[in-house]
């Protein structure tokens, strides 16, 4: 929403710190669900199985693909057609061993860093407006999609893989939750600190502050090293708190709203653009005001969606996106 900074410059540096936590959380779980979805087939060793489970990802691949490039017009920072392209990725690797996951995140990964040294990772940005310049021409589209766009195919995929290698920990077991958050925990303050410190040490000696800045912050354009290992400790600790919370209080009332928001994620993530910031435009919100109007707009939409939620999937089984995709991809 493009909050002014002014007094609220404190709070600002709190949430660039989280800036991109939420969408690699969001692609570590849907690696996660990938792995859920297949276990049975993978350890079954049942070949046709295991075929039946990556066709039926394929196509839910080509329906995001599809979704998000028509989404785009609306809301250019769109991450349905890269998820397209990682659960592509995935569905091609359900048969892989965990250390084979690992070792082709780790690719990627380091993929991106070669590339980034390569091209010029600002080509075609207006930073100013986040305008992408030649989107739409077939250099820009795979240039935007692979490797400088807003969640790009190098590194991002590698967290849908990582996810997958989660979902294959046992984490109904209380002491792996445990190792999982505190690994994650531990690892991400550890690279913060570092992070931090070079940047102080390098300012120091007289390297351009803008520089070491973008080169050495834990932010998710670009996604280098810092931010990419930084991304991955705090989702799996966010993971696996989030498990431990799921599996003390799975029976409790207050619990099932926010299953049913899960549930729904689809839809609400089109719904917070089109209807929640809608909204804010056509009230004349949607930019340049105060934290406080960023933040009270942000929390009466999950207010809202979470009642929307609960209301719904006590009528219907599935949200309207999450139809659509189960009729489009002849899903069971």
């Amino acid at each position: 929403m493009h909050t002014n900074s002014g007094n609220d410059a404190w709070w600002l540096s709190i949430f660039n710190l989280l800036d991109g936590r939420a969408s690699a959380v969001f692609v570590i779980l849907a690696g996660v669900g990938i792995t859920l979805l297949t276990q049975s087939a993978r350890l079954s060793g049942n070949q046709m199985q295991l075929q039946q489970e990556k066709r039926a990802l394929l196509k839910r691949a080509v329906f995001l693909f599809a979704i998000g490039l028509l989404y785009i017009e609306i809301w250019p920072a769109d991450i349905l057609h890269y998820y397209g392209i990682y659960i592509a990725i995935g569905a091609l690797l359900l048969a892989a061993s965990t250390r084979q996951l690992l070792w082709v995140a780790g690719g990627i990964a380091a993929g991106f860093l070669i590339i980034f040294f390569i091209l010029d990772y600002t080509t075609s940005w207006n930073w100013a407006t986040l305008n992408y310049a030649d989107l739409w021409s077939l250099k820009g589209f795979f240039r935007n999609l692979l490797f400088n766009g807003f969640h790009p195919v190098f590194p991002w995929a590698a967290f849908l893989i990582v996810g997958m290698a989660l979902g294959r920990l046992p984490m109904n077991n209380a002491s792996i939750r445990k190792r999982v958050f505190l690994s994650g925990l531990i690892g991400t303050l550890l690279i913060e600190t570092f992070a931090f410190c070079l940047r102080v040490a390098l300012t120091n000696k007289g390297y351009a502050p803008e520089l070491i800045n973008y080169l050495f912050s834990t932010t998710p354009m670009p996604p280098l090293p810092l931010y990419f290992l930084s991304a991955i400790g705090s989702s799996c600790a966010v993971i696996a708190l989030s498990v431990q919370v799921g599996e003390k209080h799975h029976d409790s009332l207050w619990l099932r709203p926010l299953i049913y928001v899960g549930q729904l994620s689809l839809t609400l993530y089109v719904a917070h653009v089109v209807v929640g910031m809608g909204l804010l435009e056509a009230l004349g919100l949607l930019a340049n005001h105060s934290l406080l109007v960023s933040m009270g707009s942000a929390l009466i939409f999950c207010v809202v969606a979470i009642i929307f939620a609960y209301f719904w999937r006590i009528r219907f089984k599935l949200g309207p996106l999450e139809w659509l995709m189960r009729k489009a991809t002849f899903s069971s």
